[in-house]
């Protein structure tokens, strides 16, 4: 009597070594013989497999640590490192590489990754012969070099001599799906490769990308905003604070704009008109003379200057642009990689004005003007309202930033738009700019630690407003830090009465001037390492939101501080628990 033998198809979801094991397995069990006797005794081979990361908020990074842990699974040997601590002639000696690079400001790589990025890019890189690698590239559509970095970093590894193990994925900051698409694909790719496979040969720059599907698209976009009109702009810090904090709510009402707690309002700027009016005059432009624009058609350099082009910051390609185009050698000399430092000194506090004033009659023709400045971006605001407390209406907390350099007054071109150029009642243009990763815990009983010094509060005030309209009756903790409580204490009064009512279980402020010693929300934390474990231990989330350079990374540091000290974990143990926080959702951060 014969017996049909199981077999696992093609098209299950195993690899082709699980399937073969699992054939081999069934064949025994049916046949009578000892079923592991069946299992083939070839065994994959193990790959090493770097995986580099270059990031700027910390999104790189956690998806470079999912992927080293799923490589190490399945038995690869992955080591994660920041993509600027892996040299160009380290990367070169390398058969395999994963790198996740973020675009960041103008189209700009990571801060961190700078210096790296000129030596990859400068003529006497190292050729890249021996790698197969695969880039995904983070970036942001709203903004006009969408993943810039990952894309040039991407072409210049091929031009290097480098071959693609699989095709670059851009994604938008909605990126799950997409990202896990890409890391499926590679992570079959390398298995096929560690059983006897190839890499898969270079694709050609024009079919390198995977393409990602656009966002759906907002009733009220970028292109499509929504005139809302501004009905209350109020100070938030005193006469006497040494900076000026504003609080705006404009009105929706009877509009199809829509957001939720946690989401940013995104404001299309205009330039300051007296600025518009400097550079005209440093150029020697009477504003009257007619240039091109993508999008837009045909404006007055005016017109494109005060809404359409970017010059109160410096990029190393208005730079470079400026610098060949009026042979000026102090600038080119700022260019070669090693010069990185002083580019970015020179870049810090400096706009396009400076180099019209330092370096004239270069620009002589308003198309050329045009050509060295990029887009102007809109400006992204945290919302500080909820939509379950404040209907009809979107809140922003908003710093505004002035300062004096190189004897200039300075300030934000968005933030002196609220200040000094939009009185109440005004109308600007806005739209939502939706963040599904930075959300409030779905169960209504679970407790929250918010972390937001400065303007970082906006969402936190969003969530305790929203929490408290709908009735949630987990318990909610907020640090918060500015520089004195007699003039940069932003809300206190709203704090304070819910702090008093119990809605707002616990709030410890850091006011880093009201001491000799100057005290941050992480050492607030640090202080109170017992209590935060204990609600750690409960299943508490944790939000941090505000200044990605040093809060942010300062207030990380001390979350594993005390993870590692309060639950005896050593470092690698404490990492282990905060990256599990991240995987569950429970440590989120929205930070810039």
């Amino acid at each position: 009597m014969s017996t049909t033998i199981p077999f696992i198809p093609d098209n299950a979801p195993f690899s082709p070594e699980q399937r073969a094991w699992l054939n081999g397995y069934l064949a025994g069990l049916f046949s009578g013989a000892p079923a592991l006797a069946s299992a083939p005794a070839t065994q994959k081979a193990s790959l090493k497999v770097p995986v580099l990361y270059a990031t700027q908020s910390g999104t790189a990074e956690g998806l470079a640590r999912k992927v080293a842990k799923e490589l190490k699974a399945k038995g690869h040997v992955a080591e994660l490192a920041a993509l600027e601590s892996f040299e160009p002639a380290k990367l070169a000696q390398q058969e395999h590489a994963i790198l996740i690079a973020a675009t960041y400001g103008e189209g700009d790589p990571p801060d961190a990754v700078q210096g790296w990025a000129a030596q990859i890019q400068a003529e006497g890189a190292p050729r890249m012969d021996n790698l197969s690698y695969t880039v995904l590239a983070l970036g942001d559509r709203h903004y006009e070099h969408f993943c810039k970095f990952g894309v040039d970093l991407d072409l210049r590894l091929e031009s290097l001599g480098a071959k693609r193990i699989h095709n670059r994925v851009d994604c938008d900051v909605e990126f799950e799906a997409e990202f896990q698409a890409w890391k499926m694909g590679v992570l079959d790719r390398l298995d096929a490769i560690a059983t006897g496979g190839t890499a898969a040969p270079g694709t050609s720059a024009a079919a390198a990308v995977t393409e990602v599907p656009a966002e759906r698209p907002h009733i009220h976009t970028r292109e499509n905003p929504l005139f809302a009109p501004l009905v209350e702009k109020r100070p938030l810090t005193s006469g006497e604070s040494s900076k000026q904090t504003l609080h705006l709510a404009f009105s929706v009402a009877d509009s199809q704009l829509h957001y939720e707690a946690g989401d940013a309002c995104g404001v299309i700027a205009q330039n300051d008109p007296a600025l518009v009016d400097e550079v005209l005059g440093a150029a020697k432009f009477t504003g009257d003379e007619p240039v091109t624009l993508d999008k837009s058609g045909s404006v007055t350099l005016r017109e494109a200057l005060r809404h359409h082009l970017q010059f109160t910051r410096l990029n190393r390609k208005m730079i470079q642009g400026y610098a060949t185009k009026g042979d000026c050698q102090p600038l080119a000399g700022l260019l070669i990689p090693e010069q990185q430092t002083h580019l970015d000194t020179y870049m810090y506090d400096r706009g396009f004005i400076d180099l019209l004033d330092e370096y004239p009659g270069v620009v002589e023709d308003a198309a050329e003007l045009v050509a060295l400045l990029p887009k102007l971006a809109p400006r992204l605001y945290s919302i500080s309202s909820s939509p379950a407390a404040h209907a009809g209406e979107v809140h922003t907390t908003v710093a505004v930033v002035r300062y004096r350099s190189h004897n200039r007054q300075r300030g934000g071109v968005c933030s002196t738009m609220f200040a000094d150029r939009t009185p109440q009642g005004g109308t600007l243009p806005i739209y939502i700019q939706p963040n599904k990763k930075f959300r409030l815990p779905l169960a209504t009983d679970a407790s929250v630690i918010m972390i937001g010094p400065g303007t970082g509060i906006a969402p936190f005030r969003a969530f305790l407003h929203e929490r408290q309209a709908t009735g949630a009756k987990g318990r909610n903790w907020l640090f918060f830090g500015e520089r004195s409580a007699k003039t940069d204490f932003l809300y206190r009064e709203e704090l304070e009465k819910m702090q008093a009512d119990g809605h707002l279980t616990q709030l410890h402020t850091a006011f880093s001037r009201d001491q000799e010693k100057k005290i941050y929300v992480q050492d607030r934390m640090l202080e109170e390492a017992a209590q935060m474990w204990r609600w750690l231990q409960d299943g508490a989330s944790v939000y941090v939101c505000g200044d990605a350079t040093h809060m942010a990374r300062d207030v990380d540091a001390a979350l594993h501080t005390i993870i590692g000290q309060q639950g005896t974990l050593d470092a690698e143990a404490a990492r282990d628990y905060v990256q599990q926080m991240k995987d569950d959702r429970r440590y989120q951060r929205d930070v810039y």
